[in-house]
This record gives C-alpha cells, structure tokens and sequence, in this order.
C-alpha cells in the first residue's frame, strides 16, 4: 500500500492560530518538513489577506519558496488569487467550496450555484497555464450551521469538480463530527459515482475520531490523506472545529501497520516542537506529546526543540 500524506499544516493549522508566524519561520518549517521526508505541502492561501491574516505573507512566501523537491501547492479562490498565485514559484493550486448551503455562504460569500462558475474559471486559467487544480469539498460529513449533509449534495459536487478538470477531490470532515461506519457507508455512496483514486480524505480531530476515520478511508481504497503537523488546524468559518489529523499520530499508525511512508518520525515530532516555541503553547498530537515526554525524561535536546533524534 502506497499511502500519500499531504502536509497541510503551513496553510490549513496556521490559518486559525492567533500567532501569525514570520515568513522567514514559515520557510525555515518548510525546510524542516522536507528534510522529515514530507514531500507534498499544502503553503499558503491566496484569498483576501483581511479575511484570513495569519496567511497574509501568502505573494512573499510563495515567491521566495526554497527550491526543493516538494510539491507546492496553495489555495485559490477566484481569479484574482490565481493571477497572484501565478507569478510564484507554486506547483498546483487548490479550489474549494462546501457541501452545506449555509457553510459555503459563510466561507465563501456566495451560494453554491454562484460558486462553481467562478471555480471553473480558475481551473481552466490554471490549466492554460499548465498547472493542475485540487477540488476542497468542505462539510462532507456534517455543517456547523445545518447538520447533516445529504450525500446527493456531496456526489453532485464532487461530479461538477471533475467535469470541470480537477484532478483530485479532498473530502473533509470540517468539524470532525464523522465516526467510522458513517465514514464508511458515506464513502461507498460517494465512490459508486466517483472513483476511490479521485478522492482523498481531510479530517479534522475535534472530538477523537480523525485517526480512526482515515483507517476507513485506507480500507475503502482510498490512499490520499491530508493531516498537519502537530495536529494544526481548525476553520475561522467552523465554531469548535479543532486541528486536522496530526501527521506525526498518521504516520506513528502507518509504521506500526508496516506501511513505509518515507517520514522519519523524530524529525518531523521535532520539527512540530519547533512551531511550539515560536506559537508559544504545546500541540495536540498525541505522538508528539509521547515523543515530547520521553524526550524530556531521558534529559535530551535543546531549549529551540533542534535536538538529537
């Protein structure tokens, strides 16, 4: 099983945080999620920089990214974000919309019948441009505002995404709501329209459920998984959303299944005790706090959480 984990943390974790980290501490994380053996990242969005601060930097860190051999991607909004995004050193982008009615007015400003002509310009400008376009469908298993969601609404979605030229669809649990059989039966519903190597899933861990939920997906054939570093995350339009699925609880279960993912745990908990100093409280992966522990009572390390491995 070839498992795929797309870091999301720089743009999904910081977005909701209070601290807005320095550009220079955002290239320093991407640095250090590299050399844990993260290859794919989520960096930054291009929306309005007064509705989401925190991202703010998004031109001046896309365009200064360290040349690595990652793939970079951010989110785009409309055209006007891409128009940005495109004079960066960015790889794909990512568009993005909700599954509920009334979440997706709240994000977004618009219906959801208003959103996908706007969608569809950006993908087919990023197309002419050579690069590929991610779909984000949020609320696929609950609204903070509607409750559940019919999963017509998410099929449909998911149709018109593809039929506009994405090449890959994340469904996210925005407010970590979901638990397993709901995941699983609502995964074959959404699949017997649209096929598992489309799909990817986004889960967010508010009330425990996230690692559990992401197993279903590896069961269901799905192998595209979105988490962030130390558990980041959380959505400014999602009242108690807590962080995404931590990469280092992700990739903590995939090892011990014998599953290789190519991230060396050390690294990537001590890289996330990195974002703890400079955010200036502990995160909520639960491997990190293990890791953090033993570190603590075996007395190695430095203050700056650079220490051994």
């Amino acid at each position: 099983m070839d498992v795929k984990i797309v870091e999301v943390g720089l743009r999904d974790g910081l977005q909701n945080e209070p601290v807005t980290l320095a550009t220079e501490v955002k290239k320093e994380l991407i640095e250090r999620l590299f050399q844990s053996g993260i290859k794919h990242l989520e960096v930054t969005s291009f929306v309005h920089p007064k509705w989401i601060p925190q991202l703010s930097d998004a031109d001046r860190l896309a365009a200064g990214l360290p040349r690595l051999p990652v793939t970079y991607r951010a989110l785009v909004p409309n055209l006007r974000g891409l128009k940005r995004a495109l004079d960066t050193r960015i790889d794909e982008y990512a568009v993005f919309l909700s599954a509920s009615e009334s979440h997706n007015r709240k994000n977004i400003n618009k219906s959801i019948r208003d959103t996908i002509p706007v969608l569809r310009e950006v993908v087919q400008l990023a197309h002419q441009h050579g690069k590929r376009v991610r779909g984000y469908v949020s609320t696929v298993f609950g609204c903070p505002y509607e409750g559940n969601v019919p999963v017509q609404n998410v099929v449909r979605i998911c149709e018109q995404l593809l039929d506009m030229g994405v090449y890959e669809i994340s469904l996210g649990d925005t407010i970590g709501v979901a638990a397993p059989l709901e995941v699983k039966h609502r995964l074959k519903d959404i699949m017997s329209a649209v096929p598992a190597s489309k799909l990817a899933g986004h889960f967010h861990d508010t009330r425990g459920t996230g690692l559990a939920n992401a197993y279903v997906c590896l069961e269901a054939g799905i192998y595209t998984l979105d988490t962030s570093f130390g558990g980041l995350g959380g959505c400014p339009y999602a009242p108690g959303a807590a962080g995404n699925l931590a990469t280092e609880d992700l990739v903590y279960m995939l090892n011990r299944q014998g599953i290789d993912t190519g991230i060396d745990l050390d690294r990537l908990c001590e890289t996330s005790l990195y974002v703890q100093k400079h955010l200036g409280k502990p995160l909520p992966s639960k491997m990190l706090q293990s890791y953090a522990a033993k570190k603590k009572e075996c007395g190695g390390g430095n203050e700056d959480g650079t220490g051994g491995h």
